[in-house]
């Protein structure tokens, strides 16, 4: 059966932000349109179909504490403060010097009011850099040295059935939580809308998992075998289980470069 592109679903930003704050942080009312079909393992393929009717994979022998021990360090949690509200997200370090990626939604609106937190502990101030909100990415800064960079993989090769990692501050009080899945799908479509503005805002070419992407995690790294950063934790359907997406590095490479020379 084809899937219905009409049919709408309900897609949160994930990440955690008091409702008094008006910035574009929570969204929902999104549709979710799916890119392609497939045809589950053990169902009869239509008759005249070429479709393989069953993909076996090989299991993966990734160890998956030492991946996270060799992301920890680079996986950051950001708090925005405005008045006396407050949200949190998650960030990606990029640079030993303080640059960190995470989502716009995450920092619109923080102002002066961001600090980063470190895994060690360390509260930090940190200031936005770049941004682009149509992307749904920004990069923000703490003055500061010594971080832990993560390795920056290539999204354009990440294929579907392939074992992820993600790593976030779910509900903004359980940071570092890890969570594990599968790349679900590819080229996914959304449209978020903020329930502050009503503005709709459409995000493509997505990752799809079923790795737990909770309220918090917005901004965080979807890690692969290797320990690298191959997406962007961005949103969450709050009407299926398993149903998150993320935006591939790759499309943040040019934004990252641009606050690398600033």
């Amino acid at each position: 059966m084809k899937a219905d592109r009409s049919t709408v679903r309900t897609v949160i930003g994930a990440s955690v932000l008091s409702a008094a704050i008006a910035c574009a942080s929570t969204f929902a009312l999104a549709s979710v349109l799916p890119v392609g079909q497939t045809v589950p393992s053990g169902t009869a393929a239509p008759a005249g179909s070429t479709t393989p009717v069953a993909l076996t994979i090989a299991a993966d022998p990734q160890d998956d504490p030492a991946i996270v021990a060799s992301v920890q360090a680079s996986v950051v949690t950001i708090t925005i403060s405005v008045g006396r509200s407050s949200g949190v997200g998650t960030g990606i370090v990029l640079t030993a010097d303080g640059l960190i990626l995470t989502n716009d939604h995450v920092v619109a609106g923080g102002g002066g009011g961001l600090t980063v937190t470190l895994q060690d502990g360390r509260v930090l101030d940190a200031s936005l850099v770049v941004d682009d909100a149509a992307a749904d990415l920004a990069v923000i800064r703490t003055e500061t040295g010594g971080l832990t960079p993560a390795k920056l993989g290539d999204s354009s090769s990440v294929q579907v059935g392939a074992s992820v990692l993600a790593i976030g501050s779910p509900l903004g009080t359980y940071t570092e939580t890890v969570t594990k899945g599968i790349v679900s799908g590819l080229d996914r479509q959304i449209t978020v809308r903020n329930e502050v503005t009503g503005r709709p805002t459409d995000l493509s070419h997505l990752i799809q998992t079923d790795a737990a992407i909770n309220p918090g995690n917005s901004g965080g790294p979807l890690v692969d075998a290797t320990g690298q950063v191959i997406a962007v934790n961005t949103a969450t359907s709050t009407s299926a289980a398993g149903l998150g997406f993320a935006i591939p590095i790759d499309a943040a490479k040019a934004l990252i470069a641009r606050a690398e020379q600033s």
